[in-house]
């Protein structure tokens, strides 16, 4: 009360020393109409008063009556709006002569991502111990036999502001840099060391070896099982050969494997038949004029010195098409719980899968939306709240049963084949419980193919794969135990 008796005597003697403006004159008419201040007669306060009450009115009126957002405000000159059309970036392909394949998108902009695409993965190792592509991975962007070590390699990519990355799969291999459009020819250089040139030192086979065995001892006391579970369900539905090899590194190969090894795998999937160099945001003769002269005229390591590869010459490259089987691959093991009061409890894990298509598949895009559909995910999935939440297989199976802590649907899509499945994780206790009662309608057509099944866990209420398979083609879901499936109804 102070302070405001304070400000009304300091106005009330700014009044009386000043004039008042018009606008103090229309403030104080607004503010005192009930009382007038000091210096102003009642008979002006009533004039201020109603003058007040009239821009009042007027302003109110204007508020009201302003044109609707759909119609232009007038005076302004007319908008011209830039019309919609579909972009179309013509992607350009030249093979030169010695196989490879140079493609290239123009994009506007400032950075350029190019990549090394390459016919390599697990399922080319039937001839090796499974888990190359596992020791590529880690080794990956190391030594060559222009950068010394990782660092120089980083360096150089650094100057254009750039960063690299590599990755596999079961049938592919990539090997990616992105940066400033101008250092298009450093990048392919990179590239072109990474994988013809690489050095991989017994330092650097040791320091992947202990890479590999800390991710499998981490993968062993993780709650999550999803890399062993999708191994697993490959190797059932695939009858172990093919696309059913392990991706992740057996512990028994990792000491098998060694530089030679590697570099004999190498020369004969590495060749330059089996490889794309595709780039985005980059003209396409000045990419293909880098590539001749980084990956065409220049030798990769294992020519240049043949003492580095295994001394076997009845060696081929697998060249067998994927025939799906269906399976049961199971483990009967401990999986680690979360320790804390709000940690997960002991969960058993279980992965159906059916035979899908490839990529190359008319019904390869159908299958993608089915795989949207169905969705799915953790309760307590990364990617901010409500990500996936209308998903079939949180409406009707995350959101209705309690005791589901994960319902997950992959579409795996290959050149030859495919593998579409879900994976679900609960207690063990409800094992025979799992569900997706509205799948059905949309995934009847992969019913016709044998289930592949992986299950890891404490999974004693398991069915057997005869009684999956009879639960499955039977109209209720009925199994020969009695017990009703409910996978796809």
């Amino acid at each position: 009360m102070a302070v405001r008796a304070g400000i009304d005597t300091l106005v009330t003697r700014l009044i009386k020393k000043s004039a008042p403006t018009h606008y103090q004159t229309k403030w104080n008419a607004r503010m005192f109409a009930s009382q007038p201040p000091s210096g102003v007669d009642r008979k002006g306060a009533a004039s201020l008063a109603a003058e007040a009450r009239t821009a009042r009115e007027q302003e109110e009126k204007t508020t009201k009556y302003m044109p609707p957002l759909s119609e232009p405000l007038p005076g302004l000159p007319k908008v011209v709006y830039a019309s919609s059309q579909q972009e179309c970036h013509e992607t350009k392909v030249t093979t030169l002569k010695n196989g490879l394949r140079v493609a290239s998108e123009n994009r506007f902009g400032q950075f350029c991502t190019i990549g090394v695409v390459i016919d390599s993965g697990s399922r080319y190792e039937v001839a090796y111990p499974s888990g190359i592509s596992h020791f590529l991975e880690k080794l990956a962007f190391n030594s060559t036999v222009q950068f010394k070590d990782k660092d120089r390699i980083l360096q150089e990519l650094e100057r254009h502001g750039g960063i690299c990355d590599s990755q596999s799969s079961r049938d592919t291999f990539i090997y990616a840099a992105s940066a400033d459009s101008r250092g298009m020819d450093a990048v392919i250089n990179v590239l072109a060391e990474v994988v013809l040139r690489p050095q991989i030192s017994a330092a650097e086979v040791e320091m992947a070896r202990q890479t590999i065995l800390f991710e499998l001892e981490t993968m062993l006391m993780r709650p999550e099982q999803e890399p062993i579970l999708m191994d697993m369900v490959h190797a059932a539905a695939y009858s172990e050969n093919t696309l059913g090899l392990p991706k992740i590194c057996p512990e028994d190969n990792i000491q098998k494997i060694d530089r030679s090894t590697l570099f004999t795998y190498l020369s004969q999937h590495y060749a330059p038949d089996r490889m794309v160099v595709a780039g985005v945001g980059v003209d396409h003769n000045a990419l293909v004029e880098s590539v001749q002269r980084h990956f065409e005229e220049r030798k990769p390591a294992w020519e240049e010195d043949s003492s580095l590869l295994l001394p076997v010459k009845d060696l081929e490259v697998d060249h067998s098409i994927a025939q799906y089987t269906g399976g049961l691959v199971q483990e009967m093991c401990e999986i680690p719980v979360h320790a804390g009061p709000s940690g997960l409890p002991e969960l058993a894990h279980v992965v159906v899968g059916l035979e899908a298509v490839g990529h190359q598949h008319p019904d390869f895009i159908a299958t993608c939306v089915l795989n949207m559909v169905m969705g799915g995910g953790g309760s307590f999935s990364a990617g901010g709240p409500g990500k996936g939440m209308y998903t079939r297989l949180y409406t009707n199976v995350l959101n209705r049963h309690h005791w589901m802590f994960n319902a997950t649907a992959y579409n795996h899509a290959y050149v030859d084949t495919g593998l579409f499945c879900i994976h679900a994780s609960a207690p063990p206790n409800y094992v025979q419980k799992i569900t997706g009662e509205d799948v059905r309608r949309v995934a009847s057509k992969f019913l016709t193919s044998n289930p592949s099944v992986a299950a890891r866990g404490n999974i004693h209420g398991l069915p057997s794969l005869d009684d999956i398979r009879t639960g499955l083609h039977d109209p209720s879901g009925r199994m020969p135990s009695g017990r009703r499936l409910s996978l796809f109804r």
